[in-house]
């Protein structure tokens, strides 16, 4: 029975409570919040690399990377890269690579075939100083406005070690992993060639500019990847060291030893793969295996 006030069907108020309870005794009101919901889901599955452009406000350009489609874009002038798997996994989780794009991929290209997406933000020349965590951030920022997994894998080689490590300790609960690689860990062993290695005076002057420092200030330096480790410890974030013994140029006794002998000490999960004989070269496994476990156990705990 329709309510009192309906005695003239031509009413509105009557037609919209007659159309509802049509509806909804045939079951057309289901079926409408079921599509609605149905667009729902399919709206929030939309591949990563499909919402760039709707974020960026411009298409990306793109490019071949190893068979796989590489996104190019800035953000804020800041040269940035996103490649895409063929079927990105569930989660759509990636990995995140610090410097030296394209160098040895192995990691890469074996996590784009298990769904992974890869990723770079530029930060050439900023040694993990605060600019480069900043550019960093934005980056994160995009990549959650696109659907990427919450907690990427950093991965950094050589001086990459800089920006994973200090962007990690500023942000322990936003990281799934590290993999680090003859990585330097103390600027003052690499460019700076205060210890053992050979350093890189071009560089090491660089290193200064971007810190704003002399070199006699950074004899007293406290803040660097080393003396960050204990929110990434109580966060439970696990480090993969990559050490080639007879690196003199990023020598592990100033740099991943340390780490790792630190890291250990705190109670935070690492573990290193150690490689006697092997200068700064050569970088990553011809055999990726150890790395991609490491990393999708990471990212699935």
């Amino acid at each position: 029975m329709l309510h009192p006030s309906c005695s003239r069907l031509l009413n509105p108020f009557c037609l919209v409570a007659a159309l509802g309870l049509l509806l909804s005794t045939f079951g057309f009101a289901d079926d409408t919040l079921q599509s609605t919901a149905t667009a729902s889901v399919a709206a929030s599955q939309v591949a990563p690399a499909d919402q760039l452009e709707k974020q960026l406000g411009t298409k990306p350009s793109t490019v071949d990377f190893h068979g796989f489609v590489q996104h190019e874009f800035e953000i804020d002038g800041v040269a940035c890269k996103l490649v895409r798997p063929a079927t990105p996994a569930p989660t759509a989780p990636w990995i995140w690579r610090a410097r030296f794009w394209g160098h040895e991929p192995q990691l890469d290209l074996a996590l784009l075939n298990q769904g992974w997406h890869v990723c770079y933000c530029d930060i050439a020349d900023l040694f993990g100083n605060e600019t480069a965590v900043q550019r960093w951030d934005q980056f994160y920022d995009l990549s959650q406005q696109i659907g990427l997994h919450s907690k990427p894998l950093l991965e950094g080689m050589s001086r990459g070690g800089l920006i994973v490590m200090r962007w990690a300790s500023a942000n322990p609960d936003q990281v799934s992993g590290i993999y680090v690689d003859n990585a330097v860990m103390d600027i003052r062993s690499w460019p700076g060639g205060q210890g053992v290695g050979i350093g890189a005076p071009r560089a090491w002057k660089t290193c200064l500019d971007a810190y704003q420092m002399t070199e006699e200030q950074t004899e007293t330096i406290a803040d660097g990847p080393l003396q960050r480790l204990e929110g990434l410890v109580q966060a439970s974030v696990p480090l993969f060291v990559m050490v080639n013994e007879a690196d003199n140029v990023v020598p592990p006794s100033e740099n991943s030893d340390v780490l790792v002998q630190r890291y250990r000490e705190l109670g935070g999960p690492i573990q290193e793969l150690r490689r006697p004989g092997l200068g700064h070269h050569p970088h990553s496994l011809k055999d990726p295996a150890p790395l991609v476990e490491f990393a999708e156990r990471a990212v699935a705990q």
